[in-house]
C-alpha cells in the first residue's frame, strides 16, 4: 500500500503562508490561522506540502489502513480556499446556506475570499466540524490530540 502523503511536517506555517503568491489569498489564510486556533484551542502545523491543520487524530479503515490527519484544516490554493472542516452537510445545511458564496463538497469547503463569507457563520461551522469529528473518534476509539 503507498504511504500517506499528508502527514504533520516541520514546515513553519508562517513560512508557508509568506509563500502564497496572491496576496488576498495569503491575508485569508493569515485570518484563519487565527480563527482555527481560536476554535480548535490547538496551534497551527503544516500538513503535506500545502495544508495548515489543527490538532490530529489517528484512524484505522476497515481494511486495517491505518494513517494521521489533522481535526480542522485549510489550504489556500491558487483558486480556492479549501476548508476541511469535517463538518457534516445536511446537520449544517442553514448554516452553510447562511455562509455566503462557498462550495461544498463531500468533505471541504470551496471559498473564493474571506469577504465573500460571514465570518461568524464560518466560525459555527469549524465548531460544528470540530464536534462532529471529536464524536466519530470517540465512537470509533479514536485518540484525538493537539498536534
Amino acid at each position: 500500500m503507498a504511504e500517506t502523503k499528508t502527514k504533520a511536517t516541520k514546515v513553519s506555517v508562517k513560512d508557508f503562508i509568506a509563500k502564497v503568491p496572491n496576496e488576498t489569498r495569503r491575508a485569508d489564510a493569515q485570518t484563519l490561522v487565527r480563527l482555527f486556533e481560536k476554535v480548535s484551542d490547538w496551534k497551527a502545523t503544516m500538513w503535506g506540502p500545502t495544508i495548515v491543520g489543527f490538532g490530529k487524530y489517528s484512524y484505522t479503515y476497515d481494511s486495517g489502513h491505518a494513517a494521521k490527519m489533522c481535526v480542522l484544516g485549510f489550504s489556500p490554493r491558487s483558486t480556492s480556499l479549501v476548508i476541511y472542516s469535517g463538518i457534516n452537510a445536511e446537520e449544517t445545511a442553514p448554516l452553510l446556506k447562511a455562509l455566503g458564496k462557498h462550495k461544498v463538497s463531500k468533505a471541504c469547503i470551496y471559498i473564493k475570499k474571506l469577504a465573500d463569507v460571514d465570518m461568524a457563520v464560518l466560525e459555527k461551522l469549524l465548531k460544528a466540524g470540530l464536534v462532529t469529528t471529536k464524536k466519530l473518534c470517540k465512537e470509533k476509539g479514536w485518540p484525538i490530540a493537539a498536534s
